[in-house]
């Protein structure tokens, strides 16, 4: 699989590493990672360069993640790029609200490498 530019969207640093690990380990080949602590800086990056896949947790403060889906799709910042949303259990309504938003995975804290793999892989597999 040709190189990956991803966007890791969390208002935590820590939390942001992991999901780049579990990216990696899930066999990802991250040629690029760009990270945001807000949707508001996740909007930012998506206005200067492109990306291949976006990783956004859901609650976040100054803009959440369903916000941020949301912007995305009514500016068109990022066309074809799925979007797949991070949720602690019980966020079943956020993730619901997500998808109808526009994005088209999600995965659920805390997860494995593997759960990564089968959630975010086919969204980027061309077909």
């Amino acid at each position: 699989m040709a190189g990956t530019a991803v966007l890791i969207i969390d208002d935590s640093s820590v939390m942001r590493k992991i999901v780049e690990r579990a990216l990696r380990q899930a066999g990802l080949n991250l040629t690029r990672v760009r990270e945001a602590g807000s949707g508001a800086e996740g909007l930012a990056v998506l206005g200067q360069e492109r990306v291949d896949l976006i990783v956004s947790d859901i609650n976040m403060p100054v803009m959440d993640g369903l916000e941020f889906v949301r912007q995305v799709q009514r500016q068109s910042l990022a066309p074809g790029v799925p979007v797949v949303m991070i949720t602690t259990e019980g966020g079943e309504e956020h993730v619901r609200q997500a998808l109808e938003a526009g994005a088209q995975g999600y995965i659920r804290k805390p997860f494995t490498p593997d759960q990564v793999r089968d959630r975010v892989l086919p969204l980027l597999v061309p077909g």
